[in-house]
């Protein structure tokens, strides 16, 4: 949390002078939200704490005739950063070795990135994997009227777009999402159910009990980033999932993992730790019943915001 701690180490330098201590006050009232758009946008950590500490300083920089609504003016600001972003980052993500996931949040009490992320259902690995189908405008659209409940009027301004293009935008990334979206979602006993009973299976190796958890055409998504276990491409159906969990991963896993049942942004998953640190984060998406996706982290880089097992030191 090294960025985020700069900023506000840079927020008790400026709350000496009275007129800062105001603005820096304003800040953190939206800090929230500021950092709740940004991870959605990115996913991200990292990305987001950047986001937030560029959208400080210019917040910081900005004069009293710039600023009509402090809200608006900082969610305009943080949104375009993160477009930039996005934009500039698709090469890397092109670049990327095997298939890239977001950074996971554990979301456990107490665990809760700078305590300040809006939990719901758009924070799932699922829903963020879904957001790689949009281009960033469309991702911001998407965001700040259907996560954000942003009037059009308000999201023009945020974007410099017009209502009607908004609209024509927004239609568009609905196209793009609505035919994966989940038809019903899965309660969280459902989801912690189905969770314990993959466990076991895997556990026990029984790959006929597996099967029967995983819907047909199942997706695993498996992110390395060629610096540790992973399956390079997407494995699609219930058959090939299981021979790829059963081979790969059981083969090539550690045995002396130690796995901590967690939630995982906003949802039940499992940590997986080696010599106390986290080693690998697993999330399932559970539709009707059955798992239609499962989501396996094992970049170091991507696990650095996950707690350290219990009882371990750094």
């Amino acid at each position: 949390m090294e960025k985020i701690d700069d900023l506000d180490e840079a927020g008790r330098r400026l709350s000496n002078d009275p007129t800062e201590a105001v603005r820096l006050a304003t800040f953190d009232q939206y800090r929230s939200l500021l950092f709740s758009i940004a991870y959605r946008m990115l996913g991200s950590v990292a990305d987001a704490e950047d986001m937030l500490q560029e959208t400080f300083i210019r917040w910081e920089q900005s004069g009293d005739e710039e600023i009509r609504s402090p809200r608006a003016f900082l969610v305009t600001i943080v949104s375009r950063l993160c477009i930039n972003h996005l934009q500039s980052a698709r090469v890397q993500r092109e670049e990327y070795v095997g298939q890239w996931l977001p950074e996971p949040i554990v979301t456990d009490p107490g665990s809760d990135p700078l305590e300040m992320i809006k939990l719901d259902e758009s924070l799932s690995m699922a829903f963020l994997v879904l957001l790689e189908r949009l281009t960033p405008i469309e991702r911001a659209v998407f965001l700040l009227r259907e996560v954000f409940e942003y009037d059009y009027s308000e999201i023009g301004a945020v974007l410099a777009e017009s209502e009607v293009n908004c609209r024509q935008i927004l239609r568009r990334a609905r196209q793009h999402v609505s035919a994966v979206r989940p038809r019903f979602e899965a309660s969280t006993e459902k989801q912690d159910e189905l969770l314990q009973r993959f466990l076991a299976a895997v556990g026990t190796g029984d790959m006929d009990g597996l099967l029967g958890l995983l819907s047909e055409d199942v997706v695993l998504h498996s992110d390395g980033g060629g610096k540790a276990v992973a399956v390079p491409n997407l494995v699609h159906g219930a058959d090939n999932v299981v021979r790829g969990i059963s081979g790969a991963f059981r083969k090539l896993l550690p045995k002396t993992l130690v796995r901590r049942l967690a939630r995982i942004n906003g949802e039940p998953g499992v940590v997986s730790y080696l010599d106390g640190k986290p080693y690998s984060v697993v999330t399932l998406d559970v539709v009707d019943g059955r798992v239609q996706a499962i989501y396996i982290l094992t970049n170091p880089e991507k696990l650095v915001h996950v707690p350290p097992l219990a009882g371990t030191l750094n």
